[in-house]
């Protein structure tokens, strides 16, 4: 196993995932809930910040963590919001001080660029970010590649890893890139107490 440089991939414009926009999964899913309380966002793997930035748009102090630098600053140089933040650093194994909790985690195909061995590691990570009640909302990429970035999911897996912790209180196909129409699911979920 070779773990991927990501930030290689960014120096040198490798990023066939970018496709210059946000999760649109995510932007209807904002536009269609205007009643959630506004708190804090965190977005792990949030490359350049498009969802960061639409997090904050619509009103959550929202941060992005990235453990590529190019990453990172290009997402600063393209975020105007100030409510919009970004962090150098690794999600899945950095420690939150106690008043770095956040509200909402969301993800967008995070879980398919890491190792599946990792997938343990990013449970135990996202419950170590939310607060005692929070709310994880998560596309994921359904594919039966074995051999990525991106690595293949099922809805199966997806649930048979968060549903011990979390209770699940939706979950859909989302409007999404049209190479992948059919083939992301979204869901939410609450951080069981």
């Amino acid at each position: 196993m070779s773990e991927t440089d990501w930030e290689n991939c960014y120096r040198t414009g490798d990023t066939q995932w970018d496709k210059g926009e946000g999760s649109a999964g995510l932007a209807d899913w904002l536009a269609a809930h205007p009643e959630l309380p506004r708190g804090s966002a965190a977005n792990p793997g949030c490359g350049f910040g498009y969802d960061v930035r639409a997090w904050a748009q619509a009103g959550f102090e929202a941060t992005g963590f990235d453990i590529a630098p190019s990453a990172i600053a290009g997402a600063n140089e393209r975020t105007p919001e100030a409510n919009a933040h970004f962090r150098l650093g690794d999600f899945l194994n950095d420690q939150p001080k106690p008043d770095e909790r956040f509200d909402w985690i969301f993800e967008h195909t995070f879980y398919c660029a890491i190792d599946p061995s990792q997938r343990p590691d990013y449970l135990v990570a996202v419950k170590r970010w939310l607060k005692p009640g929070g709310q994880f909302l998560a596309v994921h990429y359904f594919i039966p590649d074995e051999d990525g970035p991106p690595f293949g999911t099922d809805y199966e897996e997806v649930n048979a890893r968060f549903s011990s912790d979390f209770e699940l209180l939706e979950n859909w196909i989302p409007r999404s890139y049209p190479n992948r129409t059919n083939l992301e699911r979204m869901f939410w979920w609450r951080l069981r107490s």
